[in-house]
């Protein structure tokens, strides 16, 4: 049987409700070629934007931020306009890197008391306070969704591990190598502080270890295993020069001591150039000087006290 068009006007995502006003009949929106993807709503096949794809500073979004905010998206044609996404999903939004175990299915939707919650499969209600919340309309997804500040305190509630806090602190107030930060510190301390919202203790203690030079959340985990550990904090993403030339910019530095540490992702075992440039750059360090600590996944996430071990002993080599 072939199957009737579906008037454009309706979009990629639309309700039920405004299929049946434009004349599309019931067995038309029971079609194996729209997924239903929340009561009601309907969503065709169609490429996904690069918003989704990408976060506003062009890295490539994982699969399962990909997958959660296509989920919001899908939500939209139900969403009410006094709805916003917080949480988690604006948390993905706005690019903070997140541990897998947040990231699922349901997407965090939140209205102003003393507004219903929204009450569907899938989607986590949440009931803000103008005190505590701002949200906004960002200009690139054109989704309703709190301000990064809000977004990162509202964090407190759902991290468990303050490093992952403090990691999402460092992705909100990011300086290097990017056009702007999303919030200042100051921003997030006035988030912090606007009023009783769950975490707190947790939001204070973690903002005193932001900081604006990381690049990412194995990074900043690095950076606070060694510091934790009680040794020297360690400069981020410092540029190496030596006799004027510029050999490398290593993920963590003791300058003065020359000692290297480079967080080894999967992209760098998979993808022969990288691999290859990273070997060149080594070399480079190594000629000039330099102690290189490569760290990979497994060690950084599953025994820290390894990566510590090997800093601690190279320190004392050149101590």
């Amino acid at each position: 049987m072939r199957r009737t068009g579906l008037p454009s006007s309706l979009g990629d995502r639309f309700t039920t409700a405004d299929a049946a006003a434009e004349g599309v009949p019931p067995s038309r929106l029971r079609a194996s070629d729209l997924r239903r993807p929340f009561h009601g709503v309907r969503a065709r096949a169609a490429d996904l934007p690069e918003f989704l794809l990408t976060d506003s500073r062009g890295i490539p979004r994982g699969r399962a931020e990909v997958d959660h905010l296509r989920r919001a998206l899908d939500y939209l044609p139900r969403m009410a306009a006094h709805e916003f996404f917080c949480s988690v999903t604006a948390a993905i939004a706005h690019g903070l890197p997140l541990p897998a175990a947040v990231i699922d299915r349901a997407i965090d939707v939140a209205v102003f008391a003393p507004r219903r919650l929204p009450r569907t499969s899938g989607v986590r209600g949440h009931e803000a306070s103008t005190k505590t919340v701002r949200s906004f309309i960002d200009p690139v997804s054109g989704l309703r969704m709190t301000t990064p500040a809000t977004t990162w305190a509202m964090l407190g509630a759902v991290l468990t591990h303050p490093h992952d806090l403090i990691a999402a602190g460092d992705a909100v107030v990011r300086q290097w190598r990017v056009p702007a930060p999303l919030a200042t510190r100051a921003q997030l301390q006035a988030a912090v502080d606007s009023g009783r919202r769950v975490g707190v203790v947790k939001l204070r203690e973690a903002l005193v270890h932001v900081r604006t030079r990381s690049a990412s959340r194995p990074e900043t985990r690095c950076r606070l295993a060694l510091t934790d550990a009680g040794l020297p904090e360690p400069e981020s993403n410092f540029d190496v020069i030596e006799l004027g030339i510029a050999l490398a910019c290593v993920d963590l530095a003791y300058p003065a001591l020359k000692i290297a540490i480079e967080y080894e992702g999967e992209h760098h075992l998979l993808d022969p150039e990288q691999w290859a440039h990273d070997i060149d750059r080594y070399d480079r360090l190594r000629e000039a000087g330099w102690i290189v600590i490569r760290v990979t996944k497994a060690e950084l996430f599953g025994a820290p006290s390894l990566v510590v071990r090997r800093v601690r002993r190279a320190i004392a080599s050149r101590s």
